[in-house]
């Protein structure tokens, strides 16, 4: 193995990079074929359609293979980029194709944005607790995340704006807020229509954008559709979507729509990272959208989640009654647990695995005073058979741990 040089001086904000709580876990559970993991948060295989995979690549080689091939525009692939605008624009709200910046994975839309809009020190408003990616990606630009508060309904927008506020007289400068209000990870909480409004309002009075993050909301378990915050204020919208779950993540596309003035500072900011995402992969999600292919398979893909959520919440109730608090989530892949008992789901981690069942720690995804009586589970892979054994495992351990 080579030594490092003494000389070697990382960066402030290399030293402060972290690892994902989350992706640690998935590499130490790798090979654990013993245990059930309700720890990753990744789509069922099951849901990859990899005969239209093949099938539009093909496609793509007879028809534009030279240019799938060869470097590519950095806002993304034109007829892609036309087609999500479209289905983002309605009667009283039209999106221009030029909003749309293509990015790889949604995960680097949240790091363009923070590229773009922050400077270290900026208040940065997240729920509570929030997606543990968006700590990760904005953190790097030395953000002060501020904790907004919330109940089992989601962001109460009415006192996130007085907790805003409160944060820019101590001195922060708000710069954004960042929320998920469709089947929210880590929660699966979604925001309700007047919540959603009251949001909109609330961010445009403190004057900061918001950006809304809506990877989840095609997953809608009942095949219900939500209003997005993007068509109340597109203005002052900055909106992340992704093809990840109702596609594959392996391909990692996702897209940025924004504001024209600050969707081509952030073109500029993925020219310099990695000039643009893969042409040959737009070009074949393109094939899947441009004939309708995903209407149908979307419909697979939330019955397949609904069906796994009732397995999930019939061993919640069989195995966890008067050991935890949890609320059934109407989409999405994700259930929280908040555990009786004050019980530390952290500390209880390493006995879970040695057990067999694995789950994710929700302090993590705190921006502050995080609780660590909680936990996430993800119930988008297994069989109804892993989650009955699972849940029984952790209820085992959770009676072993009251006090």
């Amino acid at each position: 193995m080579t030594e490092d040089m003494d000389n070697w001086r990382l960066s402030q904000r290399g030293q402060a990079l972290t690892d994902s709580a989350i992706r640690a876990l998935t590499k130490r559970l790798a090979g654990r074929s013993d245990v059930v993991s309700f720890a990753g948060g990744m789509p069922s295989p099951a849901t990859f359609p990899q005969q239209e995979f093949s099938r539009a690549f093909e496609a793509v080689m007879q028809q534009d293979g030279s240019a799938a091939l060869q470097y590519g525009p950095t806002p993304g692939y034109g007829p892609l980029r036309e087609w999500i605008a479209a289905s983002l624009s309605g009667p009283d709200r039209q999106i221009a194709p030029e909003q749309v910046l293509v990015t790889s994975g949604s995960q680097q839309g949240l790091d363009l944005i923070g590229k773009v809009l922050l400077d270290p020190g900026d208040a940065v408003g997240v729920e509570t607790p929030t997606y543990l990616g968006a700590l990760q990606a904005l953190g790097q630009y030395f953000p002060q995340f501020v904790a907004l508060p919330g109940d089992d309904g989601g962001l109460l927008p009415e006192r996130a704006g007085v907790t805003l506020r409160q944060a820019q007289v101590q001195g922060g400068i708000a710069k954004m807020v960042y929320a998920i209000p469709t089947f929210q990870n880590p929660t699966g909480r979604t925001l309700s229509l007047q919540r959603r409004i009251e949001l909109v309002a609330m961010c445009r009075s403190v004057g900061v954008p918001l950006v809304e993050d809506d990877p989840y909301s095609a997953l809608d378990h009942a095949g219900q559709q939500h209003t997005t915050c993007l068509s109340m204020d597109p203005a002052n919208v900055l909106y992340l979507g992704s093809f990840s779950k109702i596609l594959s993540p392996g391909i990692r596309l996702g897209y940025v729509v924004a504001p024209l003035r600050v969707a081509r500072r952030l073109e500029l900011a993925k020219q310099a990272s990695d000039l643009h995402s893969s042409s040959l992969l737009q070009r074949m999600v393109f094939e899947f959208v441009k004939d309708g292919f995903l209407t149908g398979h979307v419909a697979a893909c939330q019955a397949l989640y609904r069906a796994n959520a009732q397995a999930m919440a019939g061993a919640l109730e069989r195995h966890l009654h008067g050991l935890a608090h949890w609320a059934a989530p109407a989409g999405g892949m994700f259930q929280w647990i908040e555990l009786a008992h004050d019980v530390d789901a952290v500390r209880l981690l390493d006995r879970a695995i040695e057990a067999g069942v694995a789950y994710v720690p929700g302090a993590p995804f705190y921006a502050q005073q995080a609780q660590v009586n909680t936990m996430r589970l993800c119930f988008s892979t297994g069989t109804p058979k892993d989650m009955e054994r699972g849940v029984g495992l952790l209820a085992k351990l959770l009676q072993e741990a009251r006090p």
